[in-house]
């Protein structure tokens, strides 16, 4: 009887059908509409290809300087972003470079969304430049030599600009990172700030259970692969693979969820979805020089930070070298660059915090908690706020005595005191930290360095076999012709021409397509079929993380037993009861340096005058909060701004804020005792200084705590009542109110 029931006109039966009527409707429609998409992407990659320069800008832009044109030729090339309208430049604040990667991509991420590092910096005022590449390398093209030439682009910067309050600040992404640090090393003179985005500085470290990319190079055998796919390349190598090697890392996206959220998306996320395929199937090519040596010495070899890396000129890169502030982005949903890479490079090149000043070295890190890797500089979503308040508090940072510090950031609300010396919608703080909080994040064990150490010894003598008995045979074989149809064969690649207009059959999938559009009828959300379609997506997606989890398991266990043997430790030299070490203890030239240095400052401790007085107070006074807040410093720039007589430079004010911080540092009783001799003799000054003191510490909320405690010790220096205010516009950068 239910049965018959069900089958009536209008009964649940009838509906199911409906709602499979409806579904199969629409899923044929978004189906054809998806494969049009396929189309379009295949198209917009033949286009993309064609072009001389392709990129993915999202601005114009002016060519400064031709890397063709250098006396040492490579394909890289500087220009000037041109502002949007409504966009103001101040052409006296400091401007920004942007130098893009070369990982396998095409270039443009730096300014591929409006909310990217081009265009936050723009909205901050600085004038921009960026530094992108042409898709094949010039003949005989090096890392060394467009390191040379990215000198030249900076000093070109510079010289548009002389009358910038700073020197430019540059951001290097992925690996223009470790290349921009490298070019900091050698000419640290060049640089502002630093900032340095998912860049692997430190390719070995990382934990266990995570980041198995890490692994890739030691279970190949080593760079031997690299250097025959090269060889294959007729001397280049095809950027493709490297595309390849990010996508294997999440094959769930690769193979289903990229194109399944277009597929039940079509409506709405075609042009987000071709958009990043323009950059995304960009591909292009490196000289085999250049990938050897990013493979050899960065990668497998992990030399960057243990000081290895060595010039033609004989000059090695320490990255101890760099004077200029290293602010680095990272995150723990990066699984091509996790924190661990970004970061143990300090624990490599520093004993502790202490020898972070020694060196003058001031480092701010931030650490995301989900971003991806192509997120943290590409800066869209939640990953916003880092680039607008890095870019806004650019000369906060400069300022910063030297030190290691986590950048956090506290959403702005109707709470919070001062909100009108806050830039935008986020609370910038600067807090300091030590190496133990680097090392809480994890990192390799003894037994982990000497695993790695035997992998590079592995790679070393196989990439020496290869060289001597594979590398003259194959080198004569390949000829130009064979390798660019080999390219033109990669997988990557035919995935787009295959779906591209070229195909013939695709003409009939945008006449359908195109009548589709007309008479478009989308699924209900509450179709049954549609929930069941969600559903099996989903398990598909677990289905493919599984895999992908127990392949990296089983890759982690092969790599850690494979090289954790004794024998084979032994066998390639490694002693396998070592407990090695990267860390690099001071050289004796600098460490004489320093000490001539201790000894000039704490023989100038009693010389200066308002301005010295008052900055060693606040430092003093400031320090005891343990980290400096974008309120206070905005408020010291207020200060400043009073008496425009009164101003001194950018780089001067970071000259006296360092010497006033060490001055406290090596000698806290001597450096306080010294203060009332270097004030006016007027107890109105007096009296007004203190006031401004006071305005500026309390910018980022009440004086409590030790810092109360502090700064009662100061008003007793400077001969006043803690709670005395006395309204003035005297400034304590006024040059004629310095002590005689």
């Amino acid at each position: 009887m239910s049965k018959e029931v069900s089958n009536l006109p209008g009964g649940p039966m009838s509906g199911l059908v409906a709602s499979a009527v409806e579904y199969m409707v629409d899923a044929g429609q978004r189906s054809m509409l998806f494969l049009d998409v396929m189309r379009q992407r295949g198209d917009q990659y033949r286009e993309h290809v064609a072009q001389t320069a392709p990129h993915v800008l999202q601005y114009s832009a002016e060519l400064i300087i031709d890397g063709r044109t250098l006396n040492d030729p490579v394909n890289y090339a500087l220009v000037r972003i041109i502002p949007p309208e409504g966009v103001e430049i101040d052409l006296e604040r400091r401007p920004f470079i942007v130098v893009d990667p070369r990982a396998g991509h095409g270039p443009g991420i730096g300014g591929f969304k409006a909310d990217s590092e081009i265009g936050v910096a723009m909205k901050a005022g600085h004038p921009c430049y960026f530094i992108g590449f042409l898709p094949e390398p010039m003949p005989g093209q090096t890392i060394e030599r467009i390191a040379r030439a990215e000198a030249q682009f900076i000093e070109k910067v510079i010289s548009l600009h002389p009358r910038a309050d700073g020197k430019p600040c540059v951001i290097g992404n992925c690996q223009a990172g470790w290349a921009v640090m490298i070019l900091a090393s050698l000419r640290p003179e060049l640089f502002g700030p630093l900032i340095i985005a998912g860049a692997p500085l430190a390719y070995w470290e990382g934990v266990h259970g995570k980041y198995p990319m890490r692994y890739s190079g030691g279970l190949l055998g080593g760079s031997w692969l690299t250097a025959m796919t090269s060889d294959l390349g007729a001397g280049k190598f095809d950027g493709a693979w490297l595309v390849q090697n990010f996508e294997n890392q999440n094959p769930s996206n690769t193979l289903w969820t990229k194109q399944y959220n277009v597929y039940s998306n079509i409506d709405t996320e075609a042009d987000r979805y071709l958009e990043f395929e323009r950059w995304w199937g960009g591909h292009v090519n490196l000289n085999a020089e250049e990938i050897q040596f990013i493979v050899d010495e960065l990668f497998i070899g992990n030399n960057l930070a243990a000081g290895k890396v060595e010039m033609s000129d004989g000059q090695k890169v320490d990255l101890r070298n760099i004077r200029s502030p290293i602010l680095v982005f990272c995150s723990e949903g990066d699984n091509v660059t996790p924190p661990q890479q970004a970061l143990n490079w300090i624990l490599d090149c520093y004993a502790d915090v202490d020898e972070i000043r020694a060196y003058g070295q001031t480092i701010v890190y931030t650490v995301h908690k989900s971003i991806g890797h192509l997120g943290i500089f590409v800066s869209g979503g939640v990953a916003k706020k880092e680039h607008t308040e890095f870019s806004s508090n650019i000369d906060l940072i400069d300022v910063l005595p030297p030190g290691l510090y986590e950048a956090t950031f506290e959403a702005k609300g109707e709470a919070t005191a001062s909100a009108d010396l806050v830039v935008g919608q986020w609370v910038m703080r600067c807090e300091a930290r030590t190496l133990d909080d680097i090392r809480a994040m994890g990192g390799n064990s003894p037994e982990d360095e000497r695993r790695f150490a035997a992998a590079k010894r592995v790679s070393e003598m196989n990439l020496a076999a290869y060289q001597k008995y594979v590398h003259p045979w194959l080198k004569n074989a390949v000829t130009p012709q064979m390798a660019e149809v080999m390219r033109n064969l990669h997988p990557l690649r035919l995935q787009y021409e295959a779906f591209s207009s070229k195909n013939p059959w695709m003409s009939w999938v945008k006449s359908a397509a195109e009548s589709i559009e007309g008479n478009r009828k989308p699924v209900s959300k509450d179709n049954p079929f549609l929930a069941f379609q969600e559903q099996m997506g989903k398990q598909i997606v677990h289905a493919l993380d599984s895999w992908r989890d127990s392949q990296e398991a089983f890759s982690e266990a092969m790599f850690l037993n494979i090289y954790g043997s004794p024998a084979l430790q032994a066998a390639v030299g490694i002693d396998p009861e070592s407990e090695p070490s990267r860390r690099r203890e001071m050289s004796a030239e600098h460490r004489a340096m320093l000490d001539k240095r201790i000894a000039e400052l704490k023989s100038r401790i009693a010389e200066g005058g308002l301005r010295e007085a008052t900055l060693r107070s606040l430092l003093y006074i400031g320090s005891a909060r343990g980290m400096v807040d974008e309120r206070s410093i905005e408020a010291l720039r207020q200060v400043r701004r009073d008496q425009a007589e009164a101003q001194i430079t950018l780089s001067e004010f970071k000259t006296l804020v360092r010497e006033q911080f060490f001055m406290l540092l090596l000698d806290p009783e001597g450096a306080l005792a010294a203060i009332p001799a270097l004030l006016p003799a007027d107890h109105g000054q007096r009296q007004a200084i203190f006031a401004a003191m006071r305005e500026v510490l309390s910018a980022s909320g009440e004086i409590t705590g030790e810092r109360a405690v502090r700064l009662k010790r100061i008003a007793g220096l400077f001969g006043v009542e803690a709670g005395e205010v006395v309204a003035s516009n005297v400034t304590p950068f006024d040059p004629e109110a310095r002590a005689s």
